[in-house]
C-alpha cells in the first residue's frame, strides 16, 4: 500500500512541472570559498565547497562550482568513451560532485526558487525572497578590484557581516542572502561557522555555438550537461513542489531507498523518460554527515 501511494505521488508530481520564469543572462560570475561548521564536535573539519554566483541584470543563480567543473570533465570523458564504444553508449559511471542544491533569486519579483534533487529527479521549491533588515555601514573595502561597502544583518538565527558592491547593482548574493543595493561578494556569521569568502570575479563567457539543452534521445546520464548556465530562469526538467512535500519525500527515501528508487523509476517510465544507465542502490541509505549546527537556526525567544 505504501509503495502504491508513493508511486501515485511521484506519477502526479511528474506532470506538475514548474512554470517558466522570465530568463535573465549572467554578466559576471562571483566565486566563493564556502565553509560551514555543520558538526560542532569536529571543528577541525568544516564542510567546504567552491561555489559560484551567476549575476545577471536582474537576477542571480548560486550553485556548486565544483559540480560545474566535474560535469565538464565527465562530458569530455563520456565523449571519448562513446567514440570507442560499438553503440556509442558506453557504460560509464557518473558520480556526484558538489552540492545538489541551487538557489535562483529574482529580486524584482521577490521570488526565490530552490532546486534540489532526490535520486534522479530534480525538484523546484517556489518561495518568497527572505527579508533581511540590513544596517549599512560607512566602512569600505576592495575585493578583487570591486569597491565594496559593509553591512550587518540578522538572518535565520545568525548575525551576518557582509560586503556588497554598489557597482554591481543587483540585490542578490550567495545562498539566500539578498536585499542590499549591490551584489554580496563576501559574508560570514558572527562565529565564522557559515562563511562565503570572496574567491574572485570574472566576466561571464557566452556559451559556444551549438550548445543548449541535451538532445531528448541522449542517455539520462548526460541530461543537463549541455545547459547554458548563463541563462538564469526557472531550471528545466524540474518537478514543482513545496518544501513540506519535498521534506516528506526525502524522509521516505531515507527510510527505504530501494522502494523509493523503484517508485521513481516507475513514475519516470510512465512519463516517457528513458531509464538506461540507472542503477538502484539496495539496502539502507548511506549514513549522512553529522549536522548538529543547522545553517538556519531557530530564533531565540
Amino acid at each position: 500500500m505504501k509503495k502504491q501511494l508513493l508511486i501515485a505521488i511521484i506519477l502526479l508530481a511528474a506532470f506538475i512541472t514548474a512554470e517558466a520564469q522570465k530568463t535573465d543572462t549572467a554578466r559576471v560570475l562571483v566565486h566563493y570559498k564556502f565553509s560551514y561548521m555543520r558538526d560542532t564536535t569536529d571543528r577541525a573539519h568544516p564542510y567546504t565547497e567552491n561555489m559560484v554566483l551567476y549575476v545577471g541584470k536582474n537576477a542571480g543563480a548560486y550553485r556548486s562550482y565544483d559540480g560545474i567543473v566535474y560535469n565538464a570533465q565527465f562530458k569530455k570523458a563520456f565523449a571519448e568513451a562513446a567514440a570507442s564504444s560499438p553503440d556509442g553508449r558506453p557504460m560509464i559511471n557518473r558520480r556526484h560532485a558538489g552540492s545538489f542544491t541551487e538557489y535562483y533569486q529574482f529580486p524584482n519579483e521577490q521570488k526565490l526558487f530552490t532546486k534540489d534533487q532526490l535520486m534522479i529527479n530534480s525538484y523546484l521549491i517556489d518561495g518568497p525572497m527572505p527579508a533581511i533588515d540590513w544596517k549599512i555601514s560607512a566602512d569600505t573595502a576592495t575585493f578583487g578590484g570591486l569597491h565594496c561597502q559593509k553591512a550587518i544583518g540578522h538572518f535565520k538565527g545568525r548575525d551576518y557581516t557582509v560586503w556588497f558592491c554598489p557597482d554591481l547593482p543587483v540585490h542578490t548574493g550567495p545562498w539566500k542572502l539578498n536585499g542590499l543595493p549591490g551584489v554580496i561578494v563576501d559574508a560570514h556569521d558572527a562565529k565564522n561557522e557559515v562563511v562565503f569568502k570572496f574567491d574572485g570575479v570574472e566576466k561571464a563567457v557566452p556559451a559556444q555555438p551549438g550548445t543548449g539543452t541535451t538532445a531528448a534521445d541522449a542517455p539520462p546520464i548526460l541530461q543537463g550537461l549541455d545547459d547554458d548556465l548563463n541563462l538564469i530562469g526557472t531550471p528545466p526538467r524540474t518537478i514543482k513542489t513545496t518544501q513540506k512535500e519535498f521534506d516528506k519525500l526525502k524522509t521516505t527515501m531515507e527510510k527505504d531507498p530501494e522502494a523509493f528508487a523503484q517508485a521513481v523509476m516507475a513514475g519516470n517510465r510512465a512519463d516517457g523518460v528513458k531509464m538506461d544507465n540507472i542503477r538502484v542502490r539496495k539496502g539502507p541509505a548511506p549514513r549522512g554527515p553529522v549536522i548538529n549546527n543547522p545553517m538556519e537556526l531557530p530564533e531565540k525567544k
